[in-house]
């Protein structure tokens, strides 16, 4: 039966795809995309720990992923919220915290393990939506346009027709079967949406999975790409570009659209790290000129380990007793380092220039 968009789609083509998905155009772009995530690896070992980039890079792909599907907080909101202790969090700040959780979730599993199967990708949307409810059981799922609420596709049906699909899934992404792995995992995208195995969370489960399969294949080290970003800014011609896939077998633009996304974010998140690493020597340089009497470099790259800092993250971090620690913080206060404020019974204080360096970033990258 040819596909219908108000019939579930129950005879999605298996993996591989039968269309021509390395040609010459393709296999030029992979090349680039990959040149550009090497360029990545190694910019990542200019800060001094890898925590700089986890936990800032981690949570704006948390913000913009969860954004794609209408759940928005502000960055503000959600830095506050990492660094708190606050349990006044609103309901989508929180979401886009499990979102962190969840992508953290599966790379220690990738990590651990060596590979991806359906029960870890039921473990991380798990996290991520604090149910239990697993692969779909129920019918009725049916993906809408958000304007008309016309009916735009019917995902796969019955838990054993979707247990099939994704034990075909698990086994395309594990098989080094001799495809360029950045195609390779633009097809498993592309896959795993149309398959749409959960009642909720498919679309951020599938955007944690590329991140996950590019570091298991070695060209990340770490969870740090950030193509949510790329995806925000040209989300018409992504999802026109999945439904091609379904209605007219199209490979080759969604394939070559979503090894732009690679490149260009992989680029974009390079000058990232460069202006972070800039900040900090600046900064390192300040503080000794400054405050002699309270540096240490330790002190410095600790605020850089995310946007917000409180009492605890001094004394936690082995800096200073907690008598003194915000003393520390209040003297940088002074020269304009940081700026404090309450949340609940919590002072949480402001990395000032991180914190401006991810907004510059963000309105440039939308522009």
């Amino acid at each position: 039966m040819a596909f219908q968009t108000d019939i579930p789609f129950n005879n999605l083509p298996k993996l591989p795809p039968k269309a021509d998905i390395e040609t010459a155009r393709l296999l030029k772009k992979a090349a680039s995309a990959r040149s550009a995530l090497g360029e990545l690896k190694g910019v990542g070992k200019l800060l001094p720990n890898e925590t700089i980039l986890l936990n800032t890079l981690i949570l704006e792909e948390a913000r913009d992923s969860s954004e794609i599907e209408n759940i928005i907080t502000t960055r503000d909101k959600l830095y506050k919220a990492f660094a708190s202790n606050s349990k006044n969090i609103d309901p989508a700040t929180k979401e886009v915290l499990r979102y962190r959780s969840a992508l953290w979730k599966g790379y220690e599993l990738v990590r651990k393990k060596g590979f991806i199967s359906t029960n870890m990708i039921v473990e991380i949307q798990e996290e991520l939506i604090e149910t239990n409810a697993g692969i779909r059981k129920l019918p009725g799922t049916k993906l809408a346009n958000d304007k008309t609420g016309k009916v735009i596709y019917t995902p796969p049906e019955g838990e054993n027709v979707i247990r099939d699909l994704l034990g075909n899934f698990e086994t395309y992404l594990n098989d080094k079967n001799g495809i360029d792995p950045l195609i390779a995992m633009t097809i498993l995208h592309y896959q795993f949406e149309a398959i749409h195995p959960f009642y909720d969370g498919n679309g951020r489960t599938g955007r944690i999975l590329n991140v996950l399969y590019l570091t298991l294949n070695g060209l990340l080290d770490l969870p740090v790409l950030y193509l949510s970003s790329y995806v925000i800014k040209y989300k018409s011609e992504y999802y026109k570009l999945l439904l091609r896939v379904t209605t007219h077998d199209e490979w080759d633009d969604w394939i070559a659209f979503m090894l732009d996304a690679v490149e260009k974010t992989a680029h974009d998140t390079i000058k990232k790290v460069h202006a972070i690493r800039t900040l900090l020597e600046e900064t390192i340089t300040f503080v000794k000129k400054e405050k002699p009497d309270i540096y240490t470099k330790e002190l410095i790259e600790l605020l850089f380990d995310q946007p917000y800092c409180r009492i605890a993250t001094l004394v936690d971090g082995g800096i200073v007793a907690r008598k003194y620690a915000a003393i520390y913080l209040r003297e940088l206060e002074k020269i304009g380092i940081l700026k404090s404020e309450k949340v609940g019974r919590d002072v949480i204080f402001k990395n000032v220039g991180l914190f401006n360096l991810f907004n510059k970033h963000r309105t440039e990258n939308n522009t």
